[in-house]
């Protein structure tokens, strides 16, 4: 039984619609699927409209986060929030205000882009985003393949969009402490997200999750594709210390990244770990 709680569609960064991607992952052979988009909520009612027979439907999001990195500086995290209450009042407002300021930001990266003759055209580009979708710079990214500036995304992030180039622009980011507990009000529960994925730029120190666990986190996503092994010892022992859920997903993002739906997997109790504690909306399962 594979179990996949980390994914993305065309209402953030995937190239998936939310039906397609619900559809893949049926014919991927996965049991159960969680959508979870960049600080939206709006692949939802898609996801659960085209559910297959028999597949189960965690409905998520993915909360970008800022929080101490346990060494005296701060890091961007993110936090994975499952089987919350997308109506209640603070998610809501959280949402519209991380979607507005990720365009602001694309925006801005996208004038300095252009500023320096790269083909990018913001306004062309947000317009065709669907309504309520999240932006960010694998939006770029893409917009660079497509013309022909780089090969493929990683490229595009290697060359022009990591957070050391040129193009940078700083983001807003809610502290972690404050989303956890947002999500927590809301019925949800909180899994950190590749949390030891050094390679891709700071990150906290065990000791920092242990202070989010002290404030309410339920989890740490163990098997991610940014994982190494001493990576995944280290955070299997500390879920174990802190009595933390353990989950592993793919992150999958459709043909923007080589990784397939079911790469990693979560462990079924876990899963029902999840479903026990949450109190904001229920799995769905596909008749």
């Amino acid at each position: 039984m594979r179990i996949d709680l980390h994914t993305h569609s065309t209402a953030s960064d995937g190239t998936d619609t939310p039906a397609e991607l619900v559809a893949n992952a049926a014919a991927a052979g996965l049991a159960a699927l969680a959508i979870t988009d960049h600080d939206t909520t709006s692949g939802w009612a898609a996801a659960v409209a085209a559910l297959p027979p028999g597949l189960r439907l965690v409905r998520g999001a993915e909360l970008s986060c800022v929080s101490s990195d346990g060494r005296g500086g701060h890091c961007t995290v993110h936090l994975l929030g499952y089987l919350f209450d997308p109506e209640a009042d603070a998610v809501v407002a959280e949402h519209a205000r991380t979607r507005a300021d990720r365009r602001v930001r694309l925006a801005r990266i996208a004038a300095k882009m252009t500023a320096d003759g790269l083909p990018i055209d913001a306004g062309a580009l947000l317009d065709d985003l669907p309504e309520g979708s999240t932006a960010g710079r694998p939006h770029l990214a893409m917009a660079l393949v497509r013309a022909g500036v780089v090969a493929s995304v990683d490229e595009a992030f290697s060359r022009y969009l990591n957070d050391r180039g040129r193009y940078y622009v700083p983001s807003s980011r809610t502290p972690v402490e404050d989303s956890i507990e947002m999500i927590g009000a809301a019925g949800g529960v909180t899994v950190l997200a590749h949390a030891f994925a050094r390679h891709r730029g700071p990150t906290v120190t065990a000791e920092v999750v242990k202070e989010l666990a002290g404030v309410g986190l339920h989890g740490v996503e163990v098997d991610h594709p940014d994982h190494d092994e001493d990576a995944r010892a280290e955070l299997r022992g500390l879920a174990a210390d802190l009595d933390l859920v353990m989950t592993g997903s793919s992150d999958y993002h459709g043909t923007n990244k080589v990784i397939g739906l079911g790469q990693e997997s979560t462990a079924p109790e876990m899963l029902d770990a999840i479903a026990d504690r949450a109190t904001g909306v229920e799995i769905v399962t596909g008749r």
